[in-house]
């Protein structure tokens, strides 16, 4: 079955500091990391195509990413960035459309889950924002956790023209009571223009001693919330080497949806991503 990875990453610090990365454990992902680090697991793994997604607010990374794009054939869609809240959002995404790569940018994404406000997502400037990445024909990622999740059920429903995907199912932390987090979820998964990435999960559950068994019940609610033609895979890498190898994360996917069907399966694992993102 050839896959989709519907969420990975890229990053040089040659050309800029990852903001995020801060403190000791993030150590073993201190470094550049290339699509040609990617490639290689991706094939073994039986992937043939990817969406690369932002990890820092620089339109200026949005512009190299579809450069990476448009100059290999393993990523077929980009999620960037773009400040929402700029009164010339739409010029700014009309402009990165118009580039000769631009039709690879396929969806935008902020982290909203480092907003202090965990009402960022219904800020009327935000919305505004939101409503010209509708407009411009384009996915809007939801990088949440939990306490954020009022905020974006209330943004989806405001905006049923727009297509929302939840990233790393909201971050849930693994070993935690499932609620209020699933009951959240479970609420957004209700509205019809959201799905939900099946990944993140081995870096929300304790980084040297987790077993697939930990992140199956979250998987569940995911699953049957949204349903498998609403939920796609992503590996999240090279986040993921915090917890696992790329092959260690399909793997853990494969396990997490062994009671699916077959076509259930190809829904997660490529055409629900290749539907949502239109690649």
């Amino acid at each position: 079955m050839s896959r989709v990875d519907a969420h990975h990453h890229v990053w040089d610090l040659s050309v800029r500091e990852q903001s995020w990365m801060i403190g000791p454990e993030l150590d073993p992902i201190r470094r550049s990391f290339s699509i040609d680090d990617l490639a290689p697991q991706a094939a073994a793994a039986g992937v043939t195509a990817t969406v690369l997604v932002q990890t820092v607010g620089v339109v200026d990374e949005t512009v190299e990413f579809l450069e990476v794009a448009a100059g290999n054939d393993l990523v077929a869609g980009v999620v960037g960035w773009v400040d929402l809240t700029a009164t010339d959002v739409a010029d700014q995404l009309a402009g990165l459309q118009a580039r000769p790569d631009g039709a690879y940018l396929k969806g935008i994404r902020h982290q909203v889950h480092d907003e202090p406000d965990t009402d960022w997502l219904v800020r009327p400037d935000v919305h505004h924002g939101l409503r010209a990445v509708a407009e411009a024909g384009l996915v809007y990622d939801l990088l949440t956790k939990t306490p954020h999740l009022p905020a974006a059920i209330e943004t989806a429903r405001s905006f049923p023209e727009l297509t929302f995907v939840v990233d790393h199912i909201s971050k849930p932390v693994i070993g935690e009571p499932l609620d209020p987090w699933a009951a959240d979820l479970r609420e957004l998964a209700a509205l019809p223009n959201v799905t939900c990435k099946l990944s993140g999960m081995v870096t929300e559950a304790s980084w040297t001693d987790w077993k697939p068994a930990d992140l199956q019940p979250y998987a569940d609610v995911v699953l049957d919330a949204f349903g498998p033609d609403r939920v796609m895979f992503g590996s999240d890498w090279p986040v993921c080497l915090l917890a696992a190898t790329y092959a260690e994360v399909v793997e853990t996917a494969e396990a997490l949806t062994a009671d699916l069907t077959p076509s259930e399966r190809t829904a997660v694992f490529a055409d629900t991503a290749t539907r949502t993102y239109k690649l």
